[in-house]
């Protein structure tokens, strides 16, 4: 049934692709599609495939083939009405990544099948180690194969410790951060020609370093001087990235839909809108330096308890920027979660986590002007002035929140800290994220440490997918981006063994956040300041209660892991 539904597909795609090719000719012609180009781009998906799979065209499974020519007729019906230069390229990249995205896929399917079956005790869970382990391997070499969003959606599962087996979240987060595949020399000089009306970077630049110093997901970053002698960094957007965009977006639209189709239970929609939403602004530089202005300026304002001191946002050259180049003050610093560097730089790990959470905890309940891509390769410190200050990089990902969303957000994160379950509920449905119960207690904000409560948090998100589906359909945008930013930051604090300093800072900002909302709308009247002074008392008390707990926990581990395991028992009886 299966390959009679293949077959159906992979005829109905020659002729569509034969027909939409046909109706095009003399477009075709005017854009230099050959006969030779076509079968150069038919010959490139395949060994594309090949290439980060291990298979060769003729040992290419005879479903993925199907697959991936249905796969091209579908792309030539849907571009039939729009026809330029990233045509042909999408009729190469939407098939070659759907036949990646489902042979690892079912790679990964198979391998669990056939190793986990009939083991027990032990000898399955080495299985299942070694199973995951190659697995994330797969993943990652499929994010290298058809970058862009793949590297980063990569990033953001290389957070999710507290959900996946360690395997995955240490391959992708070790490898995915700034380790990412670079573009070649002369694909960068082809950029600056286009973007600089024929100027090369030795043409706008004193110097420049053709090998990049760092490679991301959407670009890379070089080393450059000006004609005064200044260091300077230059991220150039890797080549190809708006054709390949397109197909990546096209692509897991339809592994979504396919997904929720087989599937009725997991709708994962909520993905595909917030990359359409969000991509084409990543990919514009301008729009990125516009950002890294306004968070400056954030910092400058009197509402603002860091400053510019505490922390530094590289300055933009405008003259030497465009939508994919931006050319920046180099900042040499130490990685955030890098600790054996911190040592040596006489920087204590504590403070670096206070200062990256009263930093994102300051834009999100006083500015309502999140960075949402707080991940350790997108900040810095350095000492500077005898003082440690942190540098923010790569500004593309923000959200602007307006004061009402703002201050729901703060209420609905104070009800949290103390188990307010009315107060929750109200702030939820106030931003239209409806229900929320938690019980009348605040362990819910201490993590403890080990496998055991990982794997009851992965138990519980396996048990509660639908739900969890459910919600993040219904959750609104802009709450979506800071839980990502929030599951940033938490990787953060853990990198650097500062689990609980996270809830003790959001705790005092969001009682700041409502405290001068309070005074603003009592216009200075001494019970709007007495109610400001009580908030804070309260919130400062809570602190030290937290502080005592999470010192408790430390100073009683054994008791707590068998309390851990006794919790975990039951919720599998």
């Amino acid at each position: 049934m299966l390959l009679s539904g293949l077959t159906t597909l992979f005829r109905s795609g020659q002729r569509a692709a034969a027909t939409s090719l046909a109706q095009r000719l003399p477009h075709a012609a005017k854009h230099g599609a050959s006969q030779q180009r076509w079968s150069a781009i038919h010959e490139r998906w395949y060994s594309s495939i090949g290439s980060s799979t291990g298979y060769t065209m003729q040992t290419l499974p005879v479903a993925t083939k199907y697959i991936m020519a249905g796969g091209a007729g579908v792309t030539a019906v849907i571009s039939a009405t729009f026809f330029d230069d990233g045509f042909l390229p999408m009729m190469y990249h939407v098939p070659a990544r759907l036949g990646r995205d489902i042979l690892a896929a079912g790679t990964i399917v198979v391998d669990y099948k056939t190793s986990l079956g009939g083991k027990e005790g032990e000898e399955r869970m080495e299985a299942l180690h070694a199973c995951h382990q190659r697995s994330a391997d797969r993943l990652l070499h499929l994010c290298f194969a058809n970058g862009g969003i793949y590297t980063k959606l990569g990033q953001h599962i290389g957070q999710l410790d507290h959900l996946l087996p360690e395997e995955y979240v240490s391959t992708l987060r070790d490898n995915l951060l700034d380790k990412c595949p670079v573009s070649d020399y002369q694909e960068v000089r082809r950029i600056f020609s286009e973007d600089f009306g024929g100027a090369t970077p030795e043409t706008l630049f004193a110097s420049f370093d053709p090998i990049p110093i760092a490679s991301a997901s959407l670009a890379q970053v070089h080393v450059a001087r000006d004609n005064l002698g200044n260091k300077l960094a230059i991220k150039v957007q890797h080549a190809g990235l708006k054709e390949t965009a397109a197909a990546d977006i096209a692509t897991i639209e339809f592994l979504v839909k396919s997904v929720k189709w087989i599937f009725p239970d997991f709708d994962f929609q909520w993905l595909v809108d917030e990359i359409k939403q969000n991509l084409p602004l990543e990919l514009d530089f301008l729009h990125e330096a516009s950002n890294a202005e306004r968070c400056r300026h954030n910092l400058l304002s009197p509402r603002s308890r860091l400053g510019p001191s505490k922390v530094h946002v590289p300055s933009v050259d405008p003259s030497r920027s465009s939508v994919r180049v931006l050319t920046m003050e180099f900042v040499d610093g130490v990685g955030v979660t890098d600790v054996l560097a911190l040592e040596k730089a006489g920087i204590s790990a504590g403070e670096v986590a206070r200062l990256v959470s009263e930093t994102f905890a300051e834009m999100m309940f006083i500015h309502g002007d999140v960075h949402c891509d707080p991940h350790a390769a997108n900040m810095m410190v350095r000492k500077q002035g005898g003082k440690t200050q942190l540098v923010l990089l790569d500004h593309g990902l923000y959200r602007r929140i307006d004061d009402d969303f703002r201050l729901e957000y703060a209420k609905l994160w104070r009800g949290l800290i103390f188990a307010d379950v009315d107060a929750i509920t109200k702030a939820s449905e106030a931003m239209g994220a409806g229900h929320a119960v938690l019980e009348r207690k605040m362990e819910h904000l201490v993590i403890p440490p080990g496998a055991e409560h990982r794997e009851k948090l992965q138990q519980y998100a396996q048990e509660y997918s639908k739900e969890i589906s459910d919600m993040f359909v219904k959750m609104p945008r802009p709450l979506l981006l800071l839980l990502k930013t929030n599951d940033c930051l938490r990787a953060v604090d853990k990198a650097l063994g500062q689990t609980v300093n996270t809830f003790a800072i959001t705790a005092r900002e969001c009682s700041r956040a409502l405290a001068e909302d309070c005074a603003a709308a009592g216009r200075g009247s001494w019970r709007s300041k007495l109610s400001v002074v009580l908030a804070s008392a309260e919130i400062e008390l809570f602190v030290v209660v937290m502080k005592l707990t999470a010192w408790w926990a430390r100073l009683f581990p054994s008791k707590q892991a068998k309390v851990e395991g006794q919790h975990s028992v039951s919720g599998t009886a």
